[in-house]
């Protein structure tokens, strides 16, 4: 069973599987310039995406607490760009994507450079 984020709104219930936010995410920040990749966030999820070869939803992690989401990404960045740049331009990508494409309140997007690599 995929695991769901539920929010509730004056229309009812909305359930959005955690994959769908990932790939969505994945695609938005890897589309910033300077991203040369993302990092998974832990050991597990490391091994999860080697085998399935899937690197959008790679270093993607979303909780929702009281109808706002909560965002962490863990990226690869190119050597030699300004990372206080590139984390500010994947915030905004990031939070408007998602409030777009779902409507939901994205609350907070955190961000971690967690590798460099040469161009």
């Amino acid at each position: 069973m995929k695991s769901l984020i539920c929010l509730e709104n004056p229309n009812g219930y909305i359930e959005i599987s955690h994959e769908y936010f990932s790939k969505l995410i994945g695609l938005a920040a890897s589309s910033c310039y300077g991203v040369a990749g993302m990092a998974a966030s832990n050991k597990v999820q490391g091994l999860t995406q080697r085998l399935t070869r899937d690197k959008l939803k790679r270093g993607v992690k979303v909780s929702s607490v009281g109808g706002k989401l909560f965002i962490d990404l863990h990226i690869i960045v190119t050597y030699g760009v300004n990372i206080t740049v590139i984390v500010k331009s994947i915030i905004k990508k990031v939070r408007y994507t998602v409030e777009e494409a779902t409507g939901l309140k994205v609350d907070c997007v955190n961000v971690f450079v967690d590798e460099m690599k040469p161009e």
